[in-house]
């Protein structure tokens, strides 16, 4: 609306305007994210959604004002309210899912969440191009906003209650320190770190491709404002793609196996798109129909669809991971770390395509080009860092290679011992024990050390031998520890793989 409509109006230059309220949205992940972490582990998430929601609507209330009145200065403090707003809501909605889901649920909930986001992204960027169109787009802007809001407060009241995992701490609001000592304790969990790294890398690639869209089309492209949103609609409609598709690729379950897969997709199709963009001519801007008549463009369109299902395919079992494997009295001061360094990854996405494009000349396709290629380096550094995401890796790879499976299980805890029995102990795979739980499971080999793994709250497979042992020596300290029965049964197939049956009950 500022840039179209009133520029003579702005209270100084429209780029300094534009690129001063885009800080000002993002700075409150800086400063709030963590005392926001602190704060969803500490009270009922249900009544803080409610409650942040509420704040919302009076923020959207007086945002609809400042557009009616053309304040642009309120404007701007009201869009640092909203990203305050969204600081502080980022962290509940994402700890609170494994709260309310079991562990098959998680990935398919994750995915949602994600469909639901850049649908949303996608509708409300269209919808907000749509409404400058309209005779009347200042009223109609103002409408939209409380009435979004209105439907916030109104879904959040059907949220049930969620109360604190553990009991409720003091906790003090620093900005700053909070912030630093938030990455500090995301550190101790190296597992979660180098996802939260990864998880980042995916909005630095989503941030350059979509900051780039609008220029990408009008210079590449000899496309308009329209072409540009049939961008956006496939970039975001692949996202959406990839995160349904992932609840099948990784089984309904949490698996990092299939992060690989999203990011060799983002660079081979990254470096596809880099061929497919025509060649640099002079000539009028053409709308989208003129576009899509073009056989020449397809093949852009079809790898920017794949971009973006390659990125959802990436970021939905990281998130699930982050959930599942966090402590659950941390688990929205973990996301509160996501947050503060996706808002990091995306300043510094932002910075080099200031240097690259502006600095150093380069075009915007050159950009694109080495993004793809980065991600051969991220992959790299991400599985190179973590010896436990490369032996899921590697279990996954063998778990399909090797086995079709079927698997009738109940839901092993998050955290905490737990005993799993089995009268084939040692002939089970470990690529198809990685998938029954996220954590590693030890088999048993003598009573001693089982006990002491159950001890350090470890998941352990043990045969009958050595169920009957512990329960001789020690049976009060196994009846406290949750217990559940493996069944395996393997029969080669006609193709070369063997069926697998798995199947967990509880064990009494």
């Amino acid at each position: 609306m500022v840039t179209y409509s009133q520029v003579s109006q702005l209270p100084f230059d429209v780029n300094l305007f534009v690129n001063l309220a885009a800080g000002l949205f993002i700075l409150p992940f800086f400063l709030f994210s963590a005392y926001a972490g602190l704060v969803a582990d500490n009270m009922d998430k249900a009544l803080l959604i409610r409650r942040l929601k509420i704040l919302e609507l009076l923020i959207m209330a007086c945002a609809a004002a400042a557009i009616m009145t053309h304040s642009y200065v309120l404007m701007l403090v009201l869009l640092f309210l909203m990203g305050t707003q969204s600081a502080f809501f980022g962290p509940v909605k994402y700890s609170l899912l494994p709260q309310i889901l079991t562990a098959e649920d998680l990935v398919r909930g994750n995915a949602w969440v994600e469909v639901g986001t850049f649908v949303s992204i996608l509708l409300g960027t269209i919808g907000a191009g749509l409404i400058l169109t309209q005779t009347n787009s200042e009223l109609i802007a103002a409408i939209s906003v409380v009435a979004f809001a209105v439907l916030g407060v109104l879904y959040s009241r059907q949220i049930p209650p969620l109360p604190p995992i553990h009991p409720v701490k003091k906790i003090k609001f620093t900005p700053l320190s909070g912030a630093i000592r938030t990455l500090k304790l995301c550190r101790k969990q190296p597992a979660i770190w180098v996802a939260i790294i990864a998880i980042s890398w995916f909005w630095f690639v989503g941030a350059t491709y979509l900051t780039q869209f609008a220029n990408f089309s009008r210079v590449h492209l000899q496309g308009d404002a329209t072409v540009v949103s049939l961008l956006l609609v496939v970039f975001s409609v692949g996202i959406a793609i990839g995160s349904m598709l992932c609840t099948r690729l990784s089984r309904q379950r949490v698996e990092i196996g299939v992060v690989p897969i999203g990011l060799v997709g983002l660079m081979v199709f990254g470096i596809d798109l880099y061929w497919a963009i025509p060649e640099l001519t002079e000539k009028p801007l053409m709308s989208v129909a003129a576009f899509v008549v073009q056989a020449q463009h397809y093949r852009l369109l079809v790898d920017l669809l794949f971009i973006g299902i390659s990125g959802g395919v990436f970021i939905v079992p990281l998130y699930a991971f982050v959930q599942a494997r966090a402590i659950p009295s941390q688990r929205a001061q973990m996301i509160a770390a996501n947050n503060i360094l996706n808002a990091l990854f995306m300043v510094v996405s932002a910075l080099m395509a200031m240097v690259l494009l502006g600095g150093l000349q380069w075009q915007i396709s050159e950009l694109f080009l080495a993004l793809a290629a980065a991600n051969a380096i991220t992959g790299v550094l991400i599985f190179g860092s973590s010896l436990e995401f490369r032996v899921r890796v590697k279990h996954y790879v063998l778990s399909v290679l090797r086995y079709r499976v079927s698997i009738k299980s109940v839901t092993l805890p998050y955290d905490g011992a737990v005993i799993l029995v089995c009268a084939k102990a040692r002939k089970v795979p470990r690529s198809l024990l990685s998938i029954l739980a996220l954590r590693p499971i030890i088999v048993g080999q003598q009573t001693l050390q089982v006990k002491q793994a159950l001890g350090q709250g470890k998941i352990v497979l043990v045969d009958e031998q050595q169920l009957s042992e512990l329960l001789t020596r020690s049976p009060s300290f196994l009846m406290q520890i949750p217990s559940f029965r493996l069944l395996f049964n393997a029969e080669k197939n006609g193709a070369g793989r063997q069926q697998v049956d798995l199947q967990l009950v509880p064990l009494r």
